[in-house]
């Protein structure tokens, strides 16, 4: 729809076009009116429409997709306009633009959008001025964005972790209480069976079993011993024989050391003093597993503080492998497949930084680096030191990042993972946590095969980094 003299007048009166000249209204005359229902999708995410345009009555929203999740960015009203940013920079629509009042639009082509700015200098102003203003803030809510999501993955894979040894901690305490019940009900029972030498027999292998080490065996040789042993126990009248035995033979024993036991005992106390020493030795194994479990806890619970940097000043000296150490274990979910290589140099010294920062980097390093590998293939960490900067080097055997995208790697919004799984932004928060707050760079190099992405950070730096944080 072409533009009559009212449409003309109306364009002409928008805020952006108000200030022009007689002489530069030329440029509006290349531009068409259109009309667009409720529910009219003017851009869709990641797409290239090579439109410029002006709202002039109803209402557009803009939505980005994060994690399948639609998240609303903004709404324009009439008189505001959209698409400049995206032709500015030459890149697809970080967002997507849905008409969701009856609108009618001024729609310019790429071509005639670039003759407007060349031409009105007070259009070109505005313009740049505006997708400045709306490419910083839609880094930054895409930036906390990022964070929160990355919080998000990192405390359901920690959540995941927790999860095993509390649960094993929990089953061991629910058993301690039985094993502990069964200790008294047995000690009861031999009360009146044992006289004093049998009751330092009894004492004496119990010790000699909880010292003994118990030789490794496969699930064929243990499952042979267990039944061998559960087979003695039936013969000696001891009840649950076979829920018994593989206490006995975890703990090394055989029907041998067994027999050998009992021969010292009264026949009507084997039962009981078998009992007694599956309980006893079942207790040792059970406050082990407890005592397994609460120190991994608190190991989770140290890397956690570890990665945040939980109640320490934000800039001090820090050791770069207790940071990478506590994002590998933060990322421990993801790495249960992956073979992962550490090349450590722990020669290299401690450096002022700050660790909470560069602890991010790692993750996105680490974290695409696995994704390279489809979670499954070979990744390497390392440290070195190359002059006087300290260097630290992620390495995967992914199919490596084709030449066509490398050029892009550090432009804001790109991305090579689909619509709503990345936010485009990763390294260029690591580039700029890593340039800008610590004098370093990041440099990379990939083929099919190998990815190496190279972080290199001042051992010395003859001034602090700006207080004011970037990324």
């Amino acid at each position: 729809m072409t533009m009559n003299p009212t449409d003309f007048q109306q364009v002409r009166s928008t805020p952006l076009f108000a200030g022009l000249t007689d002489a530069q209204v030329n440029c509006l005359e290349p531009g068409e009116i259109i009309e667009a229902a409720t529910g009219t999708v003017l851009a869709s995410e990641g797409e290239r429409t090579g439109f410029f345009h002006v709202l002039l009555e109803g209402e557009v929203r803009f939505t980005r997709t994060y994690d399948r999740q639609s998240i609303l960015m903004g709404v324009t009203k009439p008189g505001n306009y959209l698409g400049e940013t995206m032709l500015l920079l030459d890149i697809p629509w970080v967002a997507a633009a849905r008409v969701s009042k009856p609108a009618r639009l001024f729609r310019l082509d790429e071509d005639n959008f670039w003759r407007m700015l060349t031409a009105c200098q007070t259009i070109t102003r505005e313009i740049f001025r505006a997708a400045s203003n709306r490419m910083r803030n839609l880094e930054g809510y895409s930036q906390q964005r990022e964070k929160l999501v990355s919080l998000g993955t990192m405390a359901a894979g920690l959540a995941h972790e927790l999860n095993n040894p509390a649960a094993a901690a929990r089953r061991a305490a629910a058993h301690l209480q039985e094993t502990t019940d069964n200790v008294q009900s047995f000690l009861c029972q031999l009360s009146k069976a044992l006289e004093p030498e049998h009751w330092q027999y009894l004492l004496n292998a119990a010790q000699e079993a909880s010292e003994r080490n118990p030789p490794a065996l496969d699930h064929l040789e243990r499952s042979d011993q267990a039944d061998s042993v559960a087979n003695w126990l039936e013969g000696h009248g001891v009840a649950g024989a076979w829920d018994l035995a593989p206490t006995f033979v975890n703990a090394g024993l055989d029907s041998v050391w067994l027999a050998e036991l009992a021969d010292k005992l009264p026949p009507a106390s084997h039962a009981g003093a078998l009992g007694w020493l599956e309980a006893r030795l079942n207790l040792k194994s059970l406050v082990s597993q407890v005592e397994q479990s609460t120190a991994r806890i608190a190991e989770l619970v140290k890397a956690v503080k570890s990665y945040s940097y939980m109640d320490q000043s934000p800039m001090q000296e820090v050791d770069i492998h207790e940071g990478i150490e506590s994002t590998l274990t933060m990322l421990g979910h993801k790495l249960k497949n992956v073979t992962l290589v550490r090349a450590f140099d722990r020669s290299v010294p401690r450096i002022m930084a700050y660790g909470s920062e560069l602890n991010q980097v790692w993750t996105n390093l680490i974290d695409n680096a696995i994704d390279a590998v489809k979670g499954a293939g070979k990744i390497c960490v390392g440290t070195s030191r190359e002059d006087d900067q300290l260097v630290v080097e992620v390495v995967d055997d992914g199919p490596g990042i084709p030449p066509d995208v490398q050029s892009h790697m550090f432009e804001p919004f790109f991305t090579t993972k689909s619509v709503g799984t990345g936010t485009g932004l990763g390294l260029i928060i690591s580039n700029r946590i890593v340039g800008d707050r610590h004098g370093g760079e990041i440099e990379f190099e990939s083929r099919p095969g190998e990815t190496r992405f190279k972080v290199r950070l001042p051992i010395h730096r003859e001034q602090s980094p700006s207080p004011q944080q970037e990324a």
